[in-house]
């Protein structure tokens, strides 16, 4: 009796060990860790940087004015069809404004735009005093169209995302993405940014406050975001482990038993 309330400890010994190896530790889960919750913190923003459109953006034109009949040359899905017509029929597959590898657009009357290097914001102004040339009180509205981020690896939908804010937080986005799974490694989030010609890669720890006061916790158009799974996630998936662990407790078990007859 005494025999095998000792091999059943030793299985219970084992067991635990199993499962404490797989687990993640609490303190390693909760964001924002060094963040004094006992007062109310304030802080102005001065980490935020407006988009700079890049060639391959593709821009969403609005124009209104008062003549509504001739602005709306603008406002159709535009590709030019010769070196000084546009196809301006609705039913036109392509869908916004295209920036070339030189920077440029090319709008109707206007020609030649040069919209890479500058903001949204920018470009409306811009657009805006050109056109007072040909309309009354125009009125420029400007999206870039295929602004996207990407987010893989432990999440709960990892996808590509089209965003609509330009001011969209790697939060925001990994809330798009159902958030991080509970076995995800929050302290060496990835961040893989194209910018100017160069690929960056950065690390982010998101249970740290300093993440919001990040100059990369904006996102920028074509951003990567990559959640590194934790060891626990490649424990629960990994079935050959699993029968691997499974068999190795029952010969330790099995060594228990003869170990006990042997008294």
């Amino acid at each position: 009796m005494i025999h095998q309330k000792i091999v059943a400890y030793f299985n219970l010994f084992l067991l635990f060990i199993l499962i404490l190896s797989s687990c993640t530790p609490y303190k390693q889960i909760p964001y924002f860790q060094d963040l004094n919750s006992d007062q109310i913190l304030r802080e102005k923003i001065n980490n935020y940087s407006p988009l700079i459109v890049q060639p391959a953006d593709v821009l969403g034109i609005n124009v209104t004015s008062r003549s509504p009949e001739s602005s709306n040359i603008f406002n159709y899905n535009l590709s030019r069809v010769d070196g000084n017509n546009f196809n301006t029929a609705p039913d036109n597959p392509v869908f916004g404004y295209l920036v070339d590898e030189n920077g440029f657009i090319h709008l109707p009357l206007i020609g030649e735009f040069k919209a890479a290097g500058y903001t949204t914001s920018q470009i409306r102004e811009k657009l805006n005093t050109l056109l007072l040339t040909y309309y009354k009180d125009p009125v420029v509205n400007i999206r870039i169209l295929n602004f996207k981020v990407s987010i893989f690896g432990d999440v709960a939908r990892p996808n590509v995302y089209t965003l609509q804010n330009e001011q969209t937080s790697i939060l925001d986005a990994l809330t798009l993405a159902g958030d991080l799974n509970i076995t995800a490694v929050r302290k060496n989030v990835l961040l893989i940014r194209m910018e100017n010609g160069e690929r960056k890669y950065i690390h982010l720890d998101i249970t740290s406050k300093k993440l919001i006061e990040s100059p990369y916790y904006y996102l920028k158009n074509n951003d990567q975001v990559y959640i590194q799974p934790g060891r626990s996630k490649f424990a629960s998936v990994n079935d050959a482990g699993y029968r691997a662990a499974t068999l190795i407790l029952s010969g330790l078990s099995i060594i228990a038993i003869l170990a006990t007859r042997s008294y």
